[in-house]
């Protein structure tokens, strides 16, 4: 549970950093830092995140005490491409040609890339081991740096180049600070195997791509958007965009970090019919978790406006993030509760498909849509896209006869979230603001929970009725100790 806290820690800090460094560039210059970002981070899936995907899939403790070929492939492939994309990019850059993004932000975003990519893989390989403590202390110690010096180059230099640099720094810090405890004995180059690292890659590619292929939907949207609207509406659009993917997907991402290596851990000890009954939970899981928490966003957002979004993003935030809503929640539900279905077979090549069904559908729907004063019919033609993809795989997904979740759950979870809409309904009219959003929270968290737990969605009732009693006798215990002092 501490690698789950320290997750939502690090959700929540980087869902504060993004505000705060928006706040400080202002929309323009957010606009050339979003943008530098989303290269950094088309590049960095491309290139480095199948050493991360392997990490999670084939390295364990069990691996790093008797086969350091699979950590030394994982350490060598990183650093043969680290070295092959600085080059690549440099020659790139020294060849006169000119982008959208100056040379110096392309730079910036290539580094952004290798070291984001390194800090991955470490989280990774941390998680795969269950150690809590360095995955915890690698989030920890990067967000305390990113908090002083990404937000204050913000502040300081109002310059995307700067707070670029500040974040480098700030992952590079994190990386070192747990690099030591993260490194394996006898993990050394020699030992690395090309078969191996060949069918980590064929596992993983098709994952790389189809994560490429999502990520490609946002990048090209916000360059039409810096073409037809300018930097300002980019960073208007940027905005809304990652922090509501941020806000969602850091959820799944949470009850990834868990549920996907019980699924793993499951296969290994019992088999592949084990391992479907448990991703079967866990997608009811993640759908009991995700679903109202979208349509808690859409309700709250009023107040969540008026609280944290920088002055200069209000209005165009909310109208962007509701069009983008839909698109962000049937991503969710691609990444952490129907790829599993394939990864855990390892057979991921029908992930391609929905991802390039989703980007066939963008263009068409950015064709469809009559264009208006702002960028709104692009960000619905992203949700479209989204869902697009999300329906293709769940067809696919059929082919292979998975487990899914039981009609029963998936109707307690469609009137848990429709008790919790009618609930919050009438509250829409309520003056934004702290109380309200507060106020907000608590009802919809209380009637979704009640409910949810009542008809025993997923089967968690138990355990989380033990967990409860569990930690009421502790604190008895503790009170009856202190009583005794």
């Amino acid at each position: 549970m501490k690698v789950l806290l320290a997750f939502v820690v690090n959700a929540l800090f980087n869902f504060v950093i993004g505000l705060i460094v928006a706040k400080f560039l202002g929309p323009e210059e957010y606009g050339r830092f979003a943008l530098a970002l989303a290269l950094g981070l088309v590049i960095q899936t491309a290139v480095f995140d199948w050493i991360r995907l392997s990490a999670i899939r084939f390295y364990s403790q069990r691996t790093r005490d008797n086969e350091p070929q699979v950590r030394a492939t994982l350490d060598t492939a990183f650093a043969l491409l680290a070295v092959g994309l600085t080059i690549v990019v440099g020659a790139v850059l020294m060849s006169g040609v000119e982008f959208g993004l100056s040379h110096a932000l392309i730079g910036l975003s290539m580094a952004t890339a290798v070291i984001n990519g390194l800090f991955d893989y470490s989280t990774g390989l941390a998680r795969a081991r269950f150690d809590d403590r360095q995955y915890g202390r690698l989030v920890i110690v990067k967000n305390a740096l990113s908090l002083a010096l990404t937000t204050g180059a913000a502040f300081v230099f109002q310059s995307a180049k700067m707070a670029l640099l500040g974040a480098i720094v700030s992952i590079a810090g994190s990386i070192v600070a747990a690099r030591r405890a993260l490194t394996d004995a006898h993990s050394e180059p020699k030992r690395a195997s090309f078969d191996l690292g060949r069918s980590y890659l064929a596992y993983a590619l098709p994952i790389i791509t189809a994560n490429l292929l999502y990520l490609l939907i946002p990048f090209v949207n916000r360059s039409l958007v810096a073409k037809y609207y300018g930097f300002a509406e980019t960073g208007q659009f940027s905005l809304a965009f990652d922090l509501g993917l941020r806000a969602v997907q850091a959820i799944g991402s949470a009850l990834d970090v868990l549920l996907f290596q019980i699924a793993v851990a499951a296969h290994e000890k019992h088999g592949l019919d084990s391992a479907k009954e448990q991703i079967a939970r866990n997608i009811t899981i993640v759908l009991a978790i995700i679903a109202p928490a979208c349509a808690g966003v859409v309700l709250t957002l009023p107040s969540v406006e008026a609280l944290v979004v920088p002055m200069q993003f209000r209005g165009p935030f909310g109208q962007y993030l509701t069009l983008m809503l839909p698109g962000l929640f049937a991503l969710t539900m691609i990444n952490f509760a129907i790829n599993p279905i394939f990864q855990i077979q390892k057979k991921t090549l029908p992930l391609i498909g929905a991802a390039l069904i989703g980007c066939a559908g963008t263009p068409l729907l950015v064709a469809l849509l009559p264009r208006g004063a702002d960028a709104s019919s692009l960000a619905i033609a992203q949700s479209g896209a989204y869902v697009a993809a999300m329906v293709a795989l769940i067809g696919f997904a059929l082919a292979s006869r998975p487990r899914w979740p039981g009609l029963r759950d998936m109707g307690a979870i469609a009137l848990s979230v429709a008790a919790m809409v009618g609930a919050l309904w009438p509250m829409r009219s309520w003056a934004p603001g702290a109380l309200t959003l507060a106020t907000q929270i608590i009802v919809g968290a209380g009637v979704f929970g009640a409910l949810a737990l009542s008809l025993d969605i997923a089967g968690l009732r138990a355990p989380v009725v033990a967990k409860i009693r569990a930690l009421a006798s502790r604190d008895r215990g503790e009170a009856e100790v202190i009583g005794k002092g």
